[in-house]
């Protein structure tokens, strides 16, 4: 999703920032959704994870991809990321390939917009003799023989991250998730679905929870990608309490990302580190590095995708709670969403929902939801009881919002994997446990050739 405030504008104070995130109201009839979804790639002869370089590579997927009309993107001349349509697909740091979707009006398309880029994908995959895994974490390869892309922002994060926690390498370079962003109407819509996709997202980390492994072995998580997110940076990673507070609003939402620490600042072609100093003394013309300069909207925005929190607020929300997964789950990721957050009644049914919850459950639930899944116990129910409700709600809001495709079907189908999870009461997680505890003979090599697109 784009911003409307031009780039390279100088921002003056922090009323301008506060004006940014406002820009983002729109009334109903112009909301989107917008879809990103990250894999894991591999050589399918050994299994092992992609370098940048070479004839089984990422550049040469990257290149590959461009006979569908894809504009490369580059940084100092390596190819990083292509574009095309509003949607781009982008070079994480341990090479997982990521599409960023377009802003579409209905499920149907984001749906197909999906189905679209993993058929091409598979077809260049074929040819370079790789595959691609949809799991929220690598579940094989131990964090040091995950080859390095070559991005200038990346070295920078590199290098911040095991000074605030010890789990940030793994997160950059061993992770995958599906994402959606969604738009609100005024302040007061957006601090209603802040705090109800908040509190939800523990939920939905049970629901799409696929990340059991690391290292070749159970790491005794039904979601070790949320797990990671514990030990990343307090700063930047914790469930922010005052979201939940009286007085939440734009404003409050920039004072606390001024005091987030910034990565680096982009200038030209290149990224200058200024790890640890914050925005507010950016906005000051006090920092380190860039002397009496003050920061564009463009770093403003740079500096909004550094925070990672599991609910983000750009010029939309963002919900990033949940594990990658498989084909079908990425199109019932945006439906959960769209259902709960884009119908009023859903949304005053979730917000019902979690009306009375403390800071401190959530935090607590969130913690659970990563170990335990569907069977962590909620005041005295079991998580699973949240997960049908609240896919209950969303059905409910996809119904009411009507949208049809050709066929005439609703937007509710999209939802059928998660109430097959409900009713199990299993989750992928578990299902792979099981075939590897049984079938698969205690080994996860399986796991690539039965889970892949």
């Amino acid at each position: 999703m784009s911003h409307a405030t031009e780039s390279d504008e100088r921002i003056a104070d922090k009323r301008m920032l506060i004006e940014y995130l406002e820009q983002g109201c729109k009334p109903k009839a112009d909301w989107r959704i917008g879809t990103e979804h990250e894999k894991i790639g591999y050589r399918l002869d050994d299994l092992r994870p992609l370098p940048y370089e070479g004839e089984a590579g990422i550049e040469a997927m990257l290149k590959g991809l461009q006979q569908f009309d894809w504009a490369p993107v580059f940084e100092r001349g390596n190819v990083i990321a292509l574009v095309k349509d509003g949607q781009s697909i982008s070079l994480e740091p341990g090479g997982q390939f990521e599409l960023s979707g377009a802003m579409l009006e209905t499920i149907h398309e984001t749906c197909a917009e999906v189905n679209t880029h993993l058929e091409q994908v598979q077809e260049v995959a074929e040819e370079l003799r790789v595959g691609f895994i949809g799991i929220g974490m690598q579940p094989k390869w131990a964090r040091d023989e995950i080859p390095i892309m070559p991005k200038r922002r990346y070295d920078i994060m590199r290098a911040y991250m095991p000074t605030k926690g010890d789990r940030g390498l793994d997160m950059m370079l061993r992770t995958c998730t599906v994402q959606v962003n969604l738009d609100f109407a005024s302040e007061a819509d957006m601090v209603k679905k802040f705090r109800v996709a908040l509190a939800l997202q523990p939920i939905a980390t049970a629901l799409f929870a696929n990340s059991p492994f690391v290292d070749g072995k159970p790491s005794g998580f039904m979601s070790t990608r949320s797990e990671t997110w514990f030990s990343t940076d307090p700063d930047r990673c914790e469930i922010p309490s005052f979201v939940f507070e009286d007085g939440m609003s734009f404003e409050r939402y920039v004072d606390f990302a001024l005091d987030v620490p910034m990565y680096f600042v982009h200038r030209d072609d290149d990224y200058i580190d200024v790890s640890g100093h914050s925005f507010r003394d950016f906005l000051a013309g006090e920092l380190p590095g860039l002397p009496g300069e003050h920061p564009t909207f463009g770093d403003w925005s740079d500096h909004l995708t550094t925070i990672f929190t599991e609910v983000r607020l750009k010029q939309f929300l963002e919900m990033r709670g949940a594990d990658a997964g498989p084909w079908n789950r990425l199109c019932a990721l945006p439906a959960l969403w769209v259902g709960l957050l884009y119908d009023s009644s859903s949304l005053d049914a979730a917000a019902e929902l979690i009306r009375d919850w403390k800071y401190e459950e959530i935090v607590e639930l969130r913690s659970r939801a990563a170990r335990e899944g569907l069977k962590a116990v909620f005041r005295g129910a079991l998580v699973r009881d949240l997960a049908r409700e609240m896919v209950e709600i969303a059905s409910e809001g996809l119904r009411r919002r009507g949208c049809l495709d050709s066929a005439g079907s609703d937007e509710t189908g999209f939802l059928t994997p998660l109430r097959g999870v409900v009713q199990s009461g299993k989750t992928l997680s578990e299902e792979i446990l099981e075939a590897f505890q049984g079938r698969w003979n205690k080994s996860v090599d399986p796991l690539f050739a039965e889970f892949s697109y």
